[in-house]
């Protein structure tokens, strides 16, 4: 059976930085890329806010200029989805793709997390044109327009706090007759002129020719008053949460109620010695691209110190 170093799973921006440093140190490190080779980024149209940009890059030209830095410093670059794990005792056996097994001296968890779409058709059609997971990432752009936010927790309220201050005017579609947000962010966006809240509305699709351009949305479903209308919009964002793709570690992983990867605060350890995370497994909070990398680089740096002792 083969014997890895540094294995690193994921590919996203702490995949390939922690392979950039890895290969660096002389870790021999080999990455299985997972379903998504790049990560969430690749169906990111533009990335404006990573540093050493100036003039914004395509999400997938930025994954691919990190895939060819890490492999130009040697690192192996797989195809493969890790499909389990036995961290019982190092080395660490890791099988990909149901029957290859390896065995791993440091293991580096950069799975990353899924956002939560509704499952519409309509969502994948217009992925990159007027879709987004991502307020942050993708809000500029919608400067001085109109967009849609789904969702009522905080996040759904965070979400549309930031575009009122980019956008010309934001819907919050509320599936429900209430707000499930915390009582402070509930105030920002009741009172946030720039607001306008529409409680007991589901969304049923989108329109428009190349980019979004409105939202089918359904009032009172299943109710007498029930109404079905379309609203003109030029962005939609999905603001339901995310999933961190953490399961197949959960047996030997600790995790937190929502499936984040545990880490010993401000570092990237995990319950299991010579196992590390990195990016948004590991990430509620920020979940974005520079910090992902950041953690990465700590990853990496934390698993060559972790063979040398």
């Amino acid at each position: 059976m083969e014997l890895i170093k540094c294995l690193i799973i994921g590919s996203g921006p702490a995949g390939f930085t922690a392979a950039i440093y890895a290969s660096r140190a002389n870790l021999s490190p080999v990455l299985y890329e997972g379903p998504q080779s790049g990560g969430q980024l690749i169906t990111t149209t533009v990335v404006e806010n990573f540093p050493g940009y100036p003039e914004g890059v395509s999400g997938y030209d930025m994954m691919e200029d990190m895939r060819t830095q890490a492999a130009r410093f040697g690192a192996v670059i797989r195809s493969g989805i890790v499909t389990s794990v036995d961290f019982s005792s190092a080395p660490y056996t890791v099988t990909v793709d149901g029957s290859m097994q390896v065995q791993a001296e440091t293991v580096i968890i950069s799975t990353g997390a899924s956002a939560k779409y509704l499952g519409l058709p309509d969502e994948t059609k217009y992925a990159g044109r007027g879709v987004s997971a991502c307020a942050t990432c993708d809000g500029f752009f919608f400067r001085k327009k109109t967009v849609a936010v789904v969702g009522g927790g905080d996040t759904a309220c965070e979400e549309a706090a930031y575009l009122s201050t980019l956008a010309a005017k934001v819907y919050l579609i509320v599936r429900k007759n209430y707000l499930r947000a915390s009582d402070i962010m509930q105030k920002r966006v009741l009172e946030n002129p720039k607001i306008e809240v529409l409680f007991s509305h589901n969304a049923e699709g989108l329109t428009g020719e190349n980019k979004v351009q409105g939202v089918k949305l359904v009032k009172d479903l299943g109710l007498p008053t029930e109404k079905h209308y379309e609203l003109g919009i030029d962005g939609f964002f999905l603001a339901i949460g995310h999933k961190p793709n953490s399961d197949v570690f959960k047996p030997w992983i600790e995790t937190d109620e929502n499936g984040y990867i545990k880490t010993c605060p401000g570092t990237p350890f995990t319950n299991v010695p010579g196992v590390f995370a990195a990016g948004d497994v590991a990430d509620p909070t920020y979940r974005q691209a520079i910090c992902a990398a950041a953690s990465g680089c700590k990853a990496a740096m934390e698993a060559e110190r972790y063979l040398n002792k």
